[in-house]
């Protein structure tokens, strides 16, 4: 019998290879998992991870397998061959359901692969279902979502985070060996803060965003979810790259400006942290004992970790949360009932549109829809859009300070990725804005388009529980190769 908790996509890769165990068997374990889990349709027995199994899922694994048998005989190395992923439901699979966890796109089917997915399977990797999510992306805990609400598989009373909830949980609980999300504010670490495992917000570009589902196109980026920081680099190389289809796209090279790592000096990189933000009674006391607890480890571990100024920072919820919904406003334009998804007929054409959006959007979907086009509206477009617009300027030339030789010099900055531990299912429903404050360390990264990545950094006792608490690591773009060093080395894993 395979012992799922033990294993991460580096060691599954080896045992595959050796034969400990075919593709086959690993996906039937992950399968079984699953089942014993997940708690059936619309997860009302169990953490409600998926939304759906595919129904080929050993099939993909024979197909992985003459990957692994090819790398046996001395072929090129496939370390994603034979690998389960669970893939959020906003990431388009050919032949597959893509919902975005609406009613809204109940029943569309996906007609081309995303480019992540398509370097995903030339790869071997073996999708096992789509993971539940907040609708469209739009939310911290995955209560959004238009058909259960992912638990947290540390206390099923709590939530798993969000809007990435459903792969955070599936990783976590072994239903998975990795994950993808989507990160547009926060969405793929603040779930792996709430669930214990690895996220990572790529540079903005750095995997192509053709095949996701957009919320946010200045904001957006496909983010990989794992037990490991080496997991998560290795679901990173697999699927960045410049891709024709997506003009936002970039190779992430490009961007790496020679940081204090890749001098001859051998030099550790430099920590940089914001102590100004991180005063104030909204953060929980744990969060900052696990916080100072990660800056007194790299300081054993030899790096030098310094104060630094980002005078900006604390207007960045309000500058996205202006910036983000009149993003969706018009991305969101596109789900009308005319050419796919669900459709309710009304007196008129237009009303045709006013019916179907209002009937299968949910709550929060219709908010940010009807914020964004008040920031977007005649009269107030300068007022709010073109000012928020303004400060995010401001606080990306903070940032570019920050990595500047000629500013404070650091290769990376260090913050908690969210101010407390999960929280219960159903406690901040009907205060939206105390939902938004969740995710005030991580909606810069995505304003800036810099990498940054949760790590798990201890925990707190809540209820007899021990719910997991993740510090945030934010470095310059294209610098991921930085957060995997250093993650690596805060959580004691072995350089590749």
């Amino acid at each position: 019998m395979i012992d799922l908790s033990k294993l991460t996509i580096q060691t599954a890769h080896e045992f595959l290879v050796k034969g400990d165990f075919t593709a086959r068997e690993l996906a039937q374990a992950y399968l079984d998992a699953v089942a014993a889990k997940d708690g059936g349709k619309n997860g009302e027995n169990g953490i409600g991870a998926y939304l759906g199994v595919y129904d080929d899922v050993l099939a993909q694994a024979d197909v992985a397998q003459k990957l692994i048998e090819a790398e046996r005989a001395g072929g090129p190395t496939y370390p994603l061959a034979g690998i389960p992923l669970a893939v959020k439901d906003n990431i388009l699979i050919e032949g597959k359901p893509a919902q975005s966890a609406s009613k809204i796109l109940e029943g569309y089917i996906a007609p081309y692969d995303a480019t992540a997915i398509k370097k995903l399977k030339e790869a071997g990797a073996v999708f096992i279902g789509r993971a539940n999510m907040d609708e469209f992306a739009m939310g911290g805990s995955t209560e959004n979502s238009a058909y259960q609400t992912t638990k947290n598989p540390h206390d099923l009373s709590r939530v798993a985070g969000g809007s990435s909830g459903g792969s955070a949980a599936a990783v976590a609980a072994d239903m998975a060996l990795g994950a993808l999300g989507s990160d547009t504010g926060g969405s793929v670490r603040q779930p792996a803060s709430y669930c214990g495992v690895v996220g990572l917000k790529p540079t903005y570009g750095s995997i192509s965003r053709y095949g996701l589902m957009a919320m946010g196109s200045s904001l957006d980026v496909i983010g990989p979810i794992a037990k490991s920081v080496g997991d998560v680099e290795i679901l990173f190389n697999a699927m960045k790259g410049k891709d024709a289809f997506d003009g936002t796209s970039i190779d992430v090279e490009e961007y790496r400006s020679g940081a204090i790592k890749d001098d001859t000096t051998g030099k550790k990189p430099v920590i940089g942290v914001p102590r100004a933000f991180l005063v104030g009674d909204g953060i929980d006391t744990d969060v900052m004992k696990a916080f100072d607890a990660s800056i007194a480890r790299f300081k054993e571990l030899g790096y030098e970790v310094k104060d630094i100024e980002l005078p900006n920072i604390g207007y960045s919820l309000a500058v996205y949360y202006v910036v983000m919904p009149a993003e969706v406003s018009s991305n969101l334009a596109r789900f009308d009932g005319v050419k796919y998804g669900a459709y309710k007929e009304g007196a008129t054409g237009i009303e045709d549109y006013f019916e179907t959006r209002g009937e299968y959007f949910g709550r929060e979907a219709r908010r940010r829809v009807m914020l964004g086009t008040y920031v977007l509206s005649s009269g107030y477009y300068d007022a709010y859009y073109n000012k928020a617009n303004a400060v995010r300027d401001l606080i990306k030339a903070d940032f570019a300070k920050a990595f500047s030789p000629e500013g404070f010099g650091v290769d990376a900055i260090i913050t908690p990725t969210a101010p407390a531990v999960a929280f219960k299912v159903g406690e901040k429903v009907s205060d939206p804005v105390s939902m938004y404050l969740e995710d005030i360390f991580t909606v810069t990264a995505n304003l800036v388009g810099v990498p940054a990545i949760s790590l798990p950094a201890g925990h707190k006792e809540v209820d007899g529980k021990r719910m997991p608490i993740g510090m945030q690591l934010t470095s310059a773009h294209g610098r991921e190769d930085v957060l995997f060093a250093l993650g690596k080395d805060l959580l004691g894993e072995k350089a590749a």
